[in-house]
């Protein structure tokens, strides 16, 4: 017996946008491990849902869970994740979604792989500054610690270098501005961005 062939989806983006009365791109965060982009990412798709926006947060520490639970962190391993991050992120903007991606991405030649995938026309560069002493203090996980022990290999800020972004389109420094204020100038910039015409 032959099987039915699954009928192809054809609704476009566009359509998809139309629905749901929003413009669709990629907040790609990218910071220090425990800078903060998570934290602000959450609180930002929260406004943007009180306001009838759809977004989602799309973490690297889950992605390392699940999707990418396969991939070490040596130099093309970090590489392959981000390019499965960026694939990610496109997909979820085909449909729609303000997405809103948090990925260490520590070298500049990762952010323009990043933004190469998916589209210079969707994506905005958001980074999250904050000194590593800062960072270390705010891990309640203790991986500063353990990377400093030798315990964790190729760890950013400790045993693997973090390139600050020269060219990002908006810079957030989480210890001169509260996360209020920072999801604030956040807000204003996403939502602005998000009208649909």
């Amino acid at each position: 017996m032959t099987p039915t062939p699954v009928p192809s989806d054809t609704t476009t983006r566009h359509q998809r946008e139309a629905r749901l009365q929003q413009r669709a791109f990629v907040v790609w965060f990218t910071g220090l491990p425990c800078s903060g982009k998570t934290t602000l990412a959450t609180a930002l798709q929260q406004r943007l849902s009180e306001q009838g926006l759809l977004a989602y947060v799309l973490d690297g520490d889950e992605l390392r869970r699940g999707l990418n639970a396969d991939l070490g962190y040596g130099p093309d391993d970090r590489r392959e994740n981000i390019r499965r991050a960026a694939e990610a992120s496109k997909l979820l903007v085909a449909n729609g979604v303000v997405t809103l991606s948090c990925f260490i991405t520590p070298s500049e030649a990762l952010r323009l792989l990043a933004r190469q995938i998916i589209g210079d026309a969707d994506f905005i560069e958001v980074f999250v500054k904050c000194p590593v002493e800062e960072c270390e203090r705010r891990d309640v996980k203790g991986l500063y610690r353990k990377a400093r022990a030798g315990d964790v290999k190729d760890f950013t800020g400790v045993s693997a270098p973090y390139e600050e972004p020269m060219h990002a389109d908006v810079v957030v420094d989480t210890v001169a501005t509260s996360v209020d204020r920072c999801v604030g100038e956040l807000f204003d910039i996403v939502a602005a961005r998000a009208v649909y015409k």
